[in-house]
């Protein structure tokens, strides 16, 4: 065969082996086509038939979603940004300028004392949140916390859509971290609606409304976590803790129910990052009832007073003073000439209730004291030498800090005692031959301060009484035929006495 016919013979099986490629790829995507024909009608099929039959959602959980969309409505308008200006002025030390200052550093600190120094004025801002909680006219009322506005210079109110007001602030208190501010406004304000923070129960939902890092109007949902929990030192408010995202900004806001109703007001957190981590707390708003009015009214919270120091028992206490595990709060001192004193209450009794209304803690009887109003007669169960008894005393009104400080001469004993225990005896070396109370507390200024008395102290006589416990203690200091009190105590095995006249 020659060259040409095998070439023809070549190229005709190659058109052939094409050819038949051509015919099988032509089958083949025939059949591919086909099938993908078939899996998109297979598909649209399937989209049409969710179409016809949508997602079934419980209608619980879609009543839940209305629900929080119903509070959400009715709180964002009466929830507000509160932004603040605190003026400071700070002394600034005079400067000769380079290179004295840097050569002669400490002629220069010697100068200042010289010089008049001058002062420069810094502006710190300062964003929180508030409650509008009452309209007078064209005057309408913000409750937030003392934390956010209570040293404000300057002092703004920015509502949900957006408008803004100068605002003024009526009165703040640092006992509660309670603070109003007011602004003047012809327009229509809402005002948000009081609930009762005693009907919540731990499991409740809640809602926090407020500004976080001034993300104005934010809305996070959560439940109580706990109720009655203590809070920041010298705060009296038994705190609603939550796990409702509350984070900086959020502070005056509100905590609402299910209702749309204010049960508390957002002041702190716990939180070691800086963020929320699940531990928010709020004052219970009827816990600020009354100081709503208060400061509308007065311009200040005014607060009853009884006039005592109270604490909780310390251990081994209970056997001695006759109480017998039960809750309440220990009267340690009482004030001479006070309501507590006028109405028969001693150094040493344990209030059980006011007004029959449990009394659970130190902090409880120090709340419902305060939110006493002044005038008011009112009955103390009380737990004396094992015996039960009740006591109406008439409440005063507190004065602020200063001037009650300034009264310590009249606080009586104006001691705090311990009783000895092993544990107590091994820290202070005390043989166990010795009997008496310690002394763990004397303030400045009361008698046996100034009679020499310190803390550490072994009490172990008061004058022809043999002292063996904390009992034994109150019982000889309340004795009403004693005028003068000779105290024999010992200090680092001295013997010495304090004579103290009441």
């Amino acid at each position: 065969m020659n060259g040409k016919k095998l070439f023809r013979s070549k190229n005709f099986f190659v058109f052939n082996l094409l050819l038949v490629g051509l015919v099988a790829g032509f089958v083949v995507s025939m059949i591919t086509f086909g099938c993908s024909t078939r899996l998109s009608s297979g598909e649209t099929a399937y989209a049409q038939e969710k179409q016809a039959d949508p997602i079934q959602v419980p209608p619980s959980m879609e009543e839940m979603q209305n629900s929080f969309r119903a509070v959400a409505r009715k709180s964002l308008p009466v929830v507000v940004e509160v932004k603040v200006v605190e003026v400071v002025k700070q002394a600034v030390p005079q400067s000769r300028g380079w290179p004295w200052d840097f050569l002669f550093p400490d002629q220069q600190n010697n100068n200042q004392g010289q010089q008049q120094p001058q002062e420069r004025e810094y502006r710190n801002q300062g964003l929180g949140s508030g409650v509008i909680v009452r309209n007078n006219g064209n005057t309408h009322y913000v409750l937030t916390n003392n934390h956010v506005a209570g040293k404000a210079d300057e002092i703004k109110v920015v509502l949900n859509d957006g408008r803004e007001y100068p605002a003024k602030l009526v009165g703040a208190d640092e006992r509660m971290d309670l603070a109003m501010v007011s602004f003047d406004a012809k327009e229509d304000i809402p005002v948000a609606e009081i609930g009762d923070s005693d009907k919540l129960q731990v499991g409740d939902w809640v809602i926090a409304v407020g500004s976080p890092f001034g993300f104005v109007s934010s809305v996070t949902a959560g439940i109580v976590s706990a109720k009655g929990r203590s809070g920041p030192q010298n705060n009296i408010s038994d705190f609603i803790q939550t796990d409702a995202a509350i984070n900086q900004g959020n502070s005056g806001g509100a905590l609402m129910n299910i209702y749309g109703q204010v049960v508390g007001i957002n002041t702190w957190i716990a939180a070691p990052s800086g963020g929320s981590v699940g531990l928010g707390f709020a004052i219970p708003i009827n816990n600020a009832k009354k100081a709503i009015d208060d400061f509308i009214n007065k311009g200040e919270i005014e607060y009853g007073w009884l006039g005592v120091t109270v604490s909780e028992l310390y251990p081994g206490m209970e056997e001695s003073m006759g109480i017998d595990n039960q809750k309440g709060a220990f009267i340690q001192n009482v004030y001479i000439d006070s309501p507590a004193a006028k109405g028969g209450i001693e150094p040493g009794d344990f209030v059980t209730a006011i007004d029959n209304r449990p009394v659970r803690s130190r902090d409880d009887l120090v709340r419902m004291v305060g939110e006493l109003p002044a005038g008011s007669s009112v009955d103390f169960d009380i737990i004396r030498d094992g015996k039960e008894i009740t006591l109406k005393v008439k409440i005063g009104k507190r004065e602020n800090s200063e001037a009650i400080a300034g009264n310590m001469s009249k606080l009586w004993p104006g001691l705090t005692v311990i009783g000895l225990d092993e544990d107590v005896r091994n820290e202070l070396k005390i043989d166990a031959k010795e009997n008496g109370v310690v002394v763990v507390g004397v303030e400045k200024g009361t008698k046996p301060y100034v009679a020499g008395i310190r803390n550490y102290d072994l009490i172990y006589r008061i004058n022809d009484k043999q002292i063996n416990n904390v009992g034994d203690f109150y019982d000889a200091m309340n004795d009403k035929n004693v005028k003068e009190y000779k105290i024999y105590y010992k200090r680092e095995g001295s013997e010495f006495f304090a004579g103290i006249v009441r």
